[in-house]
């Protein structure tokens, strides 16, 4: 008969080994020889262990302390199918030219996470394991969502092609600019900024991330003039036009507030920063501009400090994933040509999971896992930092017509104002599509599209002028691991 505090099962038999205070995990949560199921979530994690833990341990520590595991064999694993929940190292494979790391895979069984929740998952895949000391550093480079999961998830609130009927914009990307400066402007200021802007040609205009409720500018000024110029600017041109109010606040409360109001002013488009607001406040806001009609832009602010490290982190694809499963009809992935760091083909792999619906694994992309979206919609893709109008042609040749090429400098830069900084952008635009659609070749000729669209253009030719010595040409830190061999 046990005694108090003791069980009638006894766990010795599964007591835990040991080496230099770390358990050994491998033969629980190693299998090689795991056949991966459908409904399973599969994760990469690149992973530098300690000195003196080896690779099939790391990676069993890994999938065990993001999942069912603790540091000891605990009694009350006794009481559930561990077999069932518990996640599974099934591989191990080299990094291409990074010989002190390794890439993990690890699957877990689906019913591990709340259904419809990416704070759920993340709390799991990047909770207490990345401060484990049994690993040196720890990055999580890609996630397989099963079809089961997706489907519980709402996505973007609209997608590509409800905004295009919205906006009655076809065949081309859309334009943006951002209002500098970002910080300091009164309400008034700022929305004369916003109608320069939209009647020299441009689709949107947008606050920037960290542009809230400051006192220089309160949101509901700010709202006001904004919707003032916009309703000017369409009149003016004949065209919808849009501006991403910023409804990030202190508050899941105060957001909706926000929201409410640029609603009640007619407003086509709201704005969130989703890595500082949460994926709580993006879900919910993704669901109520679904219920409202209205479109919603999302801004990456803090992504680069979970995603720039090669070796520790979150690489952006995953950030992107969990973005398009929350919710949001744009997002920023960096321009490959601007002043963000972006390599090319990480770039173009991250385009296309935000807006296929089948991806295939492409290692030279970056892309580790197929991915089915089933049937939620895609977003657009927003090309956004440091990009002008000798952008133009790179741009549209890497993101094609599913875009937003979002100015700020390259159009409030613009010698002559900020409607001539617009219409200069909208010239290259148009110039390089038509271009495009007559079978050239735009990035490799791109030289020769501008200059000749600027000999009937004034405002392209400054503009040219202005920006011609202007390049961001530094090494990209966070390249493709194929790229390093």
């Amino acid at each position: 008969m046990a005694g108090k505090g003791q069980t009638t099962d006894t766990i010795g038999e599964r007591a835990p080994r040991y080496q230099a205070g770390v358990k050994q995990y491998r033969d629980a949560y190693w299998e090689p020889n795991y056949r991966v199921k459908d409904t399973d979530l599969l994760a990469c994690f690149k992973i530098i262990p300690q000195a003196g833990v080896d690779r099939e341990e790391a990676a069993a520590a890994v999938a065990a302390e993001s999942s069912t595991g603790t540091w000891t064999t605990v009694w009350t694993d006794l009481l559930t199918d561990l077999e069932h929940y518990k996640g599974r190292a099934y591989r191990i494979e080299d990094v291409p030219g990074d010989p002190g790391s390794f890439y993990a895979f690890i699957a877990y069984p689906i019913d591990l996470f709340e259904e419809g929740s990416v704070v759920n998952v993340f709390t799991s895949l990047v909770g207490n394991v990345f401060g484990f000391k049994a690993v040196r550093a720890l990055r999580l480079e890609d996630v397989r969502f099963p079809i089961a999961y997706v489907m519980t998830c709402g996505g973007p609130p609209h997608g590509i092609q409800v905004e295009r009927d919205k906006l009655n914009k076809y065949g081309r990307p859309l334009l943006g600019c951002t209002i500098k400066p970002k910080l300091g402007l009164s309400a008034k200021n700022y929305g004369r900024a916003v109608y320069e802007c939209l009647r020299g040609g441009l689709d949107f205009t947008k606050d920037d991330e960290n542009v809230n409720s400051q006192p220089f500018m309160r949101w509901r000024d700010r709202f006001l003039f904004v919707a003032e110029a916009i309703r000017k600017a369409e009149a003016e041109t004949g065209e919808r036009k849009g501006h991403y109010l910023n409804v990030t606040a202190p508050t899941p409360e105060e957001m909706y507030k926000r929201a409410e109001y640029a609603k009640e002013l007619g407003m086509p488009i709201v704005m969130h920063d989703y890595l500082t607001g949460g994926f709580c406040a993006n879900t919910g806001l993704a669901n109520w501009c679904r219920n409202n009609g209205v479109l919603l832009h999302i801004h990456r602010a803090m992504h680069a400090v979970l995603d720039r490290n090669p070796h520790h982190g979150i690489h952006f694809r995953v950030l992107l994933k969990a973005l398009r499963l929350s919710g949001g009809d744009h997002l920023h992935t960096g321009t490959v040509v601007g002043k963000l760091e972006g390599d090319r083909a990480s770039t173009l792999g991250w385009i296309d999971l935000l807006r296929e619906k089948r991806v295939k694994e492409d290692r030279s992309r970056g892309i580790f896992f197929d991915q089915d979206w089933g049937a939620m919609p895609g977003a657009f893709a927003v090309a956004s930092g440091g990009i002008h109008v000798w952008h133009m042609p790179a741009l549209l040749a890497i993101f094609g017509d599913d875009a937003v090429f979002q100015f700020g400098g390259g159009t409030l830069g613009h010698p002559w104002g900020n409607a001539a900084g617009a219409c200069a952008n909208r010239v290259a635009l148009e110039a390089c599509v038509e271009a495009r659609n007559q079978g050239r070749q735009v990035e490799k000729q791109g030289k020769d599209i501008l200059i000749a669209a600027a000999r009937t253009s004034p405002e392209l030719k400054a503009a040219m002028a202005t920006w011609k010595e202007v390049k961001f040409e530094f090494d990209t830190v966070d390249k493709l691991d194929v790229a390093n061999v």
